[in-house]
């Protein structure tokens, strides 16, 4: 199909698949894959308390990449909130826990048994068929907190789920008698990662349908990674060993971070510089 768009002849079938021969395309998209590669040999290597809230660099990162690569506006508050996220990943760094609390598939077997998080499965389980069959269809195109809610609570199994897969995956290989149980408890944490995160493309292309992609970004962060953190904290226990003042500079560093979110993505409109605060402020009787 050929459209005139301003008289020139536009290709709607060749622009379809032009990216297929774009460099930058193709770059961006290994250097993703990658990514996720690296994050998921993160989640076997330390704990999820960490891998997960330092998950936001990516934001401020990119924000400050594409104000360079793509001449994009960084306001003052875009600035601050780059400065915020990093040095609250840095506090989160300082005060993680500083080993595993589960390294064997044993242990993970034992600790996908345990009552305490059997019952916190059940209780997301229950909440999401509540938000996807009943709640969803008559209140998600209106309240943005219903879609993050979802999207969230499936975070409870896909992070888990990785790092499960991680841990399984060090003892499919080994010729020993634990080599089969690993490979089916493998299979059943891809199973379950898969589901999940399809779902959560589901639910997420719904949100950005209906809502600010800004908004919805900061926020979902935000739930998500709270929701994460506390099913990691059912099953792995990492905070077991987390002292006092540990445990508040996290969560001052979480916190820090959140909100350097908040102003990348939902104040990344708003305008204001260094500038305006050189005005002479005008008043009229």
């Amino acid at each position: 199909m050929i459209l005139s768009i301003d008289g020139k002849g536009y290709n709607q079938e060749a622009v379809g698949t032009s990216y297929l021969t774009d460099i930058v395309w193709w770059s961006g998209t290994i250097a993703m894959a990658l990514g996720q590669i690296g994050n998921f040999l993160a989640y076997t290597a330390v704990p999820t308390v960490l891998v997960t809230p330092l998950g936001a660099l990516g934001v401020p990162f990119g924000s400050i990449l594409a104000s360079y690569l793509l001449k994009e506006k960084l306001n003052i508050l875009g600035k601050l909130g780059c400065l915020l996220s990093c040095a609250g990943s840095v506090v989160l760094i300082i005060h993680s826990p500083k080993s595993e609390s589960v390294t064997t598939q044993a242990e993970l077997e034992e600790k996908l048994t345990n009552p305490v998080f059997v019952g916190y499965l059940c209780i997301v389980l229950l909440m999401l068929l509540l938000l996807i069959f009943w709640i969803a269809p008559a209140h998600g195109p209106t309240n943005i907190m219903v879609y993050i809610s979802i999207c969230s609570l499936l975070g409870s199994f896909t992070v888990p789920s990785t790092k499960g897969i991680g841990l399984a995956a060090q003892d499919i290989f080994h010729n020993n008698p634990s080599s089969q149980r690993a490979l089916y408890l493998c299979l059943v944490l891809l199973a379950v990662l898969g589901c999940s995160i399809i779902i959560q493309f589901r639910y997420i292309n719904k949100a950005l349908e209906c809502f600010d992609s800004s908004v919805f970004g900061a926020i979902y962060y935000v739930v998500f990674t709270t929701l994460v953190l506390l099913a990691s904290a059912i099953l792995f226990r990492e905070w077991s060993n987390v002292g006092l003042v540990d445990f508040l500079g996290m969560a001052c560093g979480f916190t820090t971070v959140s909100i350097g979110i908040v102003l990348i993505q939902v104040f990344k409109e708003f305008s204001f510089n260094i500038g305006d605060l050189n005005k002479p402020n005008m008043k009229t009787d």
